[in-house]
């Protein structure tokens, strides 16, 4: 399955593999002030765009969305090396961080108790706990489930 590109995504990523290499220096004349981070966001959190800590370039995955070949294979040294070197963060005021709070309390949560947080539905919730809480931030999510009662989630340790 080949992922949809918008208008705008489409734009910055071809003119980042035609002009510059893949490095992201051109956004479109008419995304301007908060409609060029939101749009950069959304190339972020749709993992098409990747940094060096530095610099922006087209992600693997953007090179499959523009239906092209990628400019040049990674190496596993060079993702170890910016994994390493990221510092995962959260907002405090954020719904990820209003979750983790719930998850370390002593009673810890349920998958109910969280989507009336936070207004997700239940599968986001446990996408959540596996994308965001176990591969980017390394947290340790256990469960536990009593006879006639709904699975509890706490944060480990």
């Amino acid at each position: 399955m080949t992922t949809q590109l918008t208008p705008a995504q489409h734009a910055i990523l071809s003119y980042a593999h035609q002009h510059t290499d893949g490095k992201i220096v051109w956004f479109p004349e008419n995304i301007k002030g908060g409609a060029r981070n939101k749009v950069h966001t959304g190339l972020v959190n749709r993992a098409l765009i990747t940094t060096d800590q530095k610099d922006w370039f087209i992600a693997a995955e953007g090179y499959d969305a523009l239906g092209i070949p990628r400019k040049a294979p990674v190496s596993v040294e060079a993702i170890d090396a910016v994994i390493e070197s990221a510092t995962p963060r959260t907002r405090d005021n954020s719904k990820q961080a209003q979750v983790i709070a719930m998850l370390k309390r002593p009673e810890g949560a349920t998958i109910a108790q969280i989507c009336a947080a936070t207004g997700w539905q239940a599968h986001t919730v446990r996408g959540t706990f596996a994308g965001a809480f176990k591969k980017k931030l390394g947290l340790e999510i256990t469960s536990s489930k009593e006879q006639d009662s709904e699975r509890i989630y706490t944060i480990a340790g």
